[in-house]
């Protein structure tokens, strides 16, 4: 763990290691709606397993503090970074999130009944795959500009 810390700094760490409770909780919302139809899906242990890895993961950011970090330049770091890189870089991770949203839903969502309509040629549903595709388009396209502008300050940002 040191060394990860060491790699990635506190702040780095903390963000790669909230996977560990992240990944269940989203396996627990993209469940949850399917429980009530197939009695197989029990969300309930996808989210217990999501407590108990928050919990975990609470505990590990807590003990971060203990690890010396070397002064170094680290990407990640907030408190290393300029306003332009956390501007940036929030703005990516809300195109990632939407990417992630559009996904989910696409992955949870039966298509059958949307397919149907656009080759009847119901204009409702023809609109709204075109804004589904433009809304994927678009998160595509903010998650490359926003980390290319998200780059190009960390290398602007003066050393340390």
């Amino acid at each position: 763990m040191r060394g990860l810390v060491e790699r990635f700094g506190r702040t780095g760490f903390a963000a790669i290691s909230s996977v560990i409770w992240l990944l269940p909780m989203a396996a627990w919302a993209g469940s949850a709606d399917l429980s009530p139809i197939d009695k197989s899906a029990t969300p309930s242990i996808a989210f217990g397993i999501g407590v108990v890895m928050l919990v975990v993961w609470l505990a590990l950011v807590a003990s971060l503090g203990r690890f010396p970090v070397s002064k170094r330049q680290r990407r990640f770091d907030i408190v290393q970074m300029s306003s332009a890189e956390k501007r940036w870089t929030l703005a990516c991770l809300a195109f990632a999130l939407g990417l992630i949203a559009w996904l989910n839903g696409a992955a949870t969502v039966d298509w059958g009944p949307l397919g149907s309509a656009i080759a009847a040629g119901k204009i409702g549903p023809i609109l709204l795959a075109i804004g589904l595709a433009v809304f994927l388009v678009a998160m595509v396209a903010g998650v490359v500009l926003t980390w290319r502008r998200e780059t190009e300050a960390y290398h602007r940002r003066p050393s340390t």
